[in-house]
Order: structure tokens, then sequence, then C-alpha cells
């Protein structure tokens, strides 16, 4: 009989230093785990819970298909990766990768390594202008093509514009023009709602028990964003 995993939450960012400490990685799993019982190195990547395939509040129906969604510069820097303890991060997108079967959920593709496609959790919002509240309704497991297309603004930021142009047409089946115009209305939507001071709605994730790492007051993400794009890519536009 195969004895139970004890399985650990180890942050990317902490990886090299849990190996040292006597972890060991689970290439079918994609996670770490303690060889053995008693290994007090260890204890602080202890597992938490699993976190419930469906959030509260989730809504798995909300932006389905592949589309670019260009995030508002007022709210960089309030992605759910940014705003989430690391270790709960951890937890967050294993569960996403697990319920999605480790297949991006609009294009189908698995992870490969060999042509440095990962799967990632992507968050889908709902922006209330009114209230000017900034919704988190879901979070979707996409593959990196996908991902990089939802991202069009920092995919032209890193050269990538070509390649996320060419991915969003194969899996939509848009023509030229047809895209051109897609991307061209994203763009207008996200200016206008860069207009807007959004307040961060993650009542999803907190009812689930995750932990937040408070992100930059909404006043102030746009400069910070507006600095950091600038000293690494010359542009102010993501």
């Amino acid at each position: 009989m195969t004895a139970r995993r004890i399985w650990l939450d180890v942050p990317f960012a902490e990886k090299d230093e849990a190996k040292a400490a006597g972890a060991r990685w689970d290439p079918a799993e994609k996670r770490w785990y303690a060889p053995r019982p008693g290994m007090d190195a260890l204890a602080r990547w202890a597992a938490a819970p699993e976190v419930p395939d469906l959030l509260p509040g989730e809504d798995r129906s909300l932006g389905s298909g592949l589309f670019v969604d260009l995030v508002p510069s007022t709210c960089w820097f309030t992605n759910v990766r940014s705003c989430v303890d690391a270790r709960d991060w951890e937890r967050l997108r294993r569960m996403v990768t697990r319920r999605a079967q480790r297949r991006c959920e609009i294009c189908g593709a698995p992870e490969d390594r060999t042509v440095r496609r990962w799967l990632e959790a992507h968050e889908r919002w709902v922006y209330d202008e009114r209230s000017r509240v900034q919704t988190l309704r879901r979070l979707i497991c996409l593959c990196t093509d996908c991902h990089t297309v939802t991202h069009f603004g920092y995919a032209q930021v890193r050269g990538l514009g070509a390649r996320a142009f060419a991915h969003l047409r194969e899996v939509t089946g848009m023509t030229e023009a047809q895209a051109r115009r897609h991307v061209e209305d994203a763009f207008a939507v996200w200016e206008a709602r860069s207009r807007v001071v959004w307040t961060l709605d993650l009542s999803m994730l907190t009812d689930a028990g995750i932990r937040l790492t408070p992100p930059p007051e909404a006043v102030e993400r746009a400069a910070v964003a507006e600095r950091r794009l600038r000293a690494e890519h010359g542009t102010d536009r993501w």
C-alpha cells in the first residue's frame, strides 16, 4: 500500500528553500511534500485545508471564451495573486488547475514545458459603474497563450502583440478585421474604466477563508503602475 503523502503549501518563491529543507516534488500532482513525518524544518509549509472547488458567490459561466480583457489603470496591482497571501495563492492556483483537469478552460491545451506553456489562474471581474465597485466573480484556468491575449496591452509591451493577435484569431475564428475591431473596442472600454477609481470587492475569497495582502490605495495604483511600466518598458499602457 502506498504511503499517504504529507502535502505542503510551498509558494513558488520559496521552493528552493523548501527543497533545501528536505521537501520533495511530486511531478504528477505538481506539489511539494514531506518525505517523512516529524520534519520540523518543513513545519512552516504545513498544508492548510483545500479550497472548495466552487468559491462563495462564484459564477463559473462568467466571461467564457477568449477575449481581450484589459485591467483599468486604476485597478493595477489588484490582481488576485498580488492581493492574496503567498501560501493561500498556492492553494487557489492548485484548486483552479485541478478543477479544470489541468487544461486551459478556453482552448483545452495542457501545460507543456517544452514550449513554455503554463497553466495560470486568471480573474473575471464585474464592474458596477454606479457604485464604482470592482467585484471578483470567477477564477478561470488559462494557458499562457490565452492569458497573453487576455492582457493584450501587456502583450504589446513585451513584444508579443502579433503572437497574441494570431492566437486570438486561431481560437475564436475571427477574421483579421473582426479581431482588430475587437481589440480596438477593448481599449475603448479600458480607457473609460481607467477614468474611475474602483473599490475592490474580494469577498468571494475572504468568505472562503483566504487571507489578503492589502494592495496600494486605489488613488495610488495608476501612478505606481505607470512608474513601473515606464522604468521597465518605456510605456504606460498595459
